[in-house]
């Protein structure tokens, strides 16, 4: 197969897992039990878990190694803080939308890694798209149901996801045309995704992955970062 033809389907399959995600969501109508309140709750603390694993072993990584103490420094903060000013506008016009925000700061930077990368190493770009489409399922699934209990419709929600899904490719282009030869520039994209999603997740995340009186829940967080670990092995 053509190179960019495999970059631009396997980029658009990881993005399609999130839609698939937020398909399953909008199928499920079991009622609300405590058996399903924490199973819900585990699959909150998986995506939490994927997230703070995507920015140990996909994200940071790199960069830490192209980019000077202060770059870091700067990319990483301007990340956090943008993040905290837009979870704050979010919050007074329209609701959360932690997961869905994070599951962009996570898939777009690393669509363009894998943009990036397919060129030099198609055996790593292929397993990096499989680490981003596991990590997209459960961050699409706890979007729908995020953004649901925000009032907003399941059409419109599952559209986003949809679009989602199609930004990967055209991040992977960007990647592959733009960014082989600009490290640097790489580098600084991923550190400052790194900084907003730290910030989703002590904020907004990982508060919604725990319940009162139950302790299971939180291991899904340690087992979303296991698949991201294991992840990370598999593609070295």
């Amino acid at each position: 197969m053509n190179p960019l033809l495999s970059i631009i389907t396997v980029s658009w399959l990881a993005g399609a897992a999130a839609f698939l995600g937020g398909l399953i969501a909008s199928l499920e109508r079991s009622g609300e039990s405590e058996t399903k309140c924490r199973i819900i709750h585990g699959v909150i603390a998986f995506g939490g878990g994927t997230l703070l694993a995507a920015i140990s072993f996909a994200l940071l990584p790199e960069s830490m190694t192209v980019l000077s103490p202060l770059s870091l420094a700067v990319s990483f903060s301007l990340g956090g803080a943008l993040f905290c000013l837009l979870d704050a506008l979010l919050s007074r016009h329209g609701g959360p939308k932690a997961q869905f925000m994070a599951m962009l700061m996570d898939f777009i930077p690393e669509a363009i890694s894998l943009g990036a990368v397919f060129g030099h190493d198609r055996r790593l770009g292929l397993l990096l798209a499989a680490f981003i489409g596991a990590q997209n399922l459960p961050e699409g699934f706890n979007s729908f149901r995020e953004m649901r209990a925000s009032r907003i419709r399941s059409g419109t929600v599952l559209t986003m996801l949809l679009i989602v899904s199609l930004a990967g490719p055209a991040a992977a282009c960007i990647g592959h045309f733009f960014l082989q030869e600009r490290p640097q520039l790489t580098g600084a994209i991923m550190t400052f995704a790194s900084g907003g999603i730290l910030y989703l997740l002590f904020q907004d995340i990982a508060p919604q992955a725990r319940m009162r009186r139950h302790w299971t829940p939180p291991l899904g967080a340690v087992l979303g970062f296991l698949v991201g670990m294991l992840g990370n092995v598999l593609i070295q």
